[in-house]
Formats: C-alpha cells, structure tokens, sequence
C-alpha cells in the first residue's frame, strides 16, 4: 500500500508539507482503487463523494446538454480529479469523469476529508491551497480559452501530457479546444511537421 501513496504524498508535500503523524493520519483514510478504461468515476446527476488522485491514467470530465456532449476538462497522472462543485455543495454532478484509459487512483472522501480538516490544522490549510490551486487552474482556462488561438491551447496541452493527448479521440479534444474536429486536424497535422 505505501508504494501506491508515494506521489499524492510528494504532491501534498509540494503544496504544503505535512508532519508526520498528520500525514499517517490522513493516509489511513486513503483508498486505492483501480479501473478500466470507460468506467467512470462519477456520472452527471451524482453527489460526489470522492477526490481523487490519479497515480496513473488520465480522465475526462464532460457534460450532456440537448444531447450533445461538452467535454471541459482533462486530468492526467498526478493531477487530482473530482466533481469539485459537487464535493463542495454535496449537490449532484454537473459532470460526467470518464476514464481514458485504466488507472490507478488514491481517493478520500468527502466525510473522512472534513474530519481530516476538522483534526488538523495544517490539513485544512492544505485543503486550503488545493482548492486554491483548483480555482486558478480553472480561471487559466477560462482565460485560456478566450485570449489564445486554438493551436496554442492545444501546444498547452501537449506540454502536459503529449502521449495521451495523441490518443484522445478527435471528438472529444475538439470539444476540449471549442473547434470542429475538421480544425484539430489541420492542427494535429501541422504540429506534426515540426
């Protein structure tokens, strides 16, 4: 088990390091869960109950709307992943986590994470910063998606995680990008070339 926690561990030791005994503390409550490729984490509609941390695999959150799917999100290895809106307000899920691929993830929930919170100080600044982080990662992308061209947000997200991002399906990184699949293509073809 310690092997499938050592890099949330890094990870929350990059936002805000823990003592030891509130790191055992917060450990013990972690799950480590394994999945397929096309299962979901949550699904529109849901309360979600889970933050996740993926030690391998990637995910993509998206959302039905007149039949038509909206994909706004990816998330990769080590990235965290939740239905954030409904972790927080314990209102169902405006979106749907699908897995990519198969993954690994270390996941808490909601009630032993508030108790985390409620125990220890430097774990609610933890979650503090976390949330934090969350919002500025969204707020890049808003801005992201308004102030830069379609070929730039997708160099931004071949930074990230280039292997995973040839293997998206055209539809849905098209959703991503807010293009038609026809462009993604001229741009996959032209980053291609150099």
């Amino acid at each position: 088990m310690i092997i499938h926690l050592q890099k949330i561990k890094q990870a929350i030791q990059q936002i805000s390091p823990l003592p030891q005994d509130e790191w055992e503390a917060f450990s013990s409550k972690l799950i480590v869960k394994h999945y397929k490729k096309g299962a979901f984490l949550i699904s529109q509609g849901q309360v979600e109950n889970f933050i996740y941390f993926l030690n391998s695999g990637a995910t993509r959150n998206y959302f039905l709307h007149d039949g038509k799917e909206f994909t706004v999100d990816f998330q990769f290895e080590c990235d965290f992943v939740t239905a954030y809106y409904s972790f927080i307000t314990r209102e169902p899920s405006s979106v749907t986590i699908e897995l990519l691929e198969d993954t690994e993830a270390v996941a808490i929930s909601h009630a032993d994470l508030q108790n985390f919170y409620r125990s220890f100080h430097n774990g609610e600044r933890t979650g503090r910063l976390i949330a934090e982080y969350q919002y500025t990662k969204r707020l890049r992308k808003e801005m992201d998606l308004l102030s830069l061209t379609a070929e730039e947000r997708y160099a931004n997200l071949m930074q990230r995680n280039p292997r995973l991002v040839q293997e998206i399906s055209v539809k849905h990184l098209s959703s991503f990008l807010g293009i038609q699949p026809e462009s993604l293509s001229r741009i996959r073809k032209a980053f291609a070339r150099n």
